[in-house]
């Protein structure tokens, strides 16, 4: 009897030993394959984000930009950049600018531009008597807004350290990373990597001079 139950004992043992390692075992493979799996999800899941930022506008300024509508991000995607910025209530006097200047045909019609636009707050930094000097000197006006566009499109990691040549023929330097940037160690990249149908923008907020040739 006593071996009998002993027996019974030591085969219910090894059983569940046998139980608990095959468990064990199954554990630990979902465990590290489920581990695997939720690594990759999230490597897939945090990779996403990250690579649409980087084609997504970005700076403290872009808040004041309308949510909807033509002024909006996607609205001005779908017009030229003079058209486009003439939606932004942050540049209406960049725009007022352009058109004095006769070149809203001009950079509606040219294709793969990037220009630096002064905010509204950038040209009220000028005095206004020197303002009201630029705005009736066509001349002038226009030397200064071409200026301020260069003949290719420019994504953020081209700012990070480069000299490029405007429209109105001598260059211009940028420098920065991440989202911070200047143009000419002057003015700083409020909003940037705004997209139009011709255009990438970055707004600013100083107006630039050109060199003195």
């Amino acid at each position: 009897m006593y071996t009998t139950t002993r027996r019974r004992r030591i085969a219910l043992a090894s059983a569940a030993a046998a139980v608990l390692a095959v468990t064990a075992s199954a554990c630990s493979d979902s465990g590290s394959g489920g581990h695997s799996s939720n690594a990759a999800a999230s490597n897939t899941t945090s990779a996403a984000p990250v690579a649409a930022a980087a084609d997504q506008p970005f700076g403290r300024a872009c808040a004041g930009v309308p949510k909807d509508g033509a002024g909006s991000f996607d609205g001005m995607a779908k017009d030229p950049v003079a058209t486009a910025a003439s939606h932004n209530p942050a540049l209406s006097t960049l725009v007022a600018a352009v058109t004095k200047a006769g070149l809203v045909d001009t950079l509606n019609s040219a294709q793969n531009l990037t220009v630096f636009a002064p905010t509204n707050d950038a040209f009220a930094k000028i005095p206004k008597g020197d303002l009201d000097a630029i705005l009736a000197d066509k001349a002038m006006l226009t030397k200064i807004l071409t200026y301020h566009v260069v003949g290719e499109r420019l994504a953020p990691n081209r700012l990070d350290s480069g000299t490029f040549p405007t429209l109105e023929k001598q260059p211009l330097s940028t420098k920065g990373s991440g989202e911070s940037y200047m143009v000419n160690d002057t003015a700083h990249v409020v909003c940037g990597n705004v997209r139009t149908a011709n255009a990438t923008v970055y707004l600013i907020d100083t107006v630039l001079n050109p060199p003195v040739s």
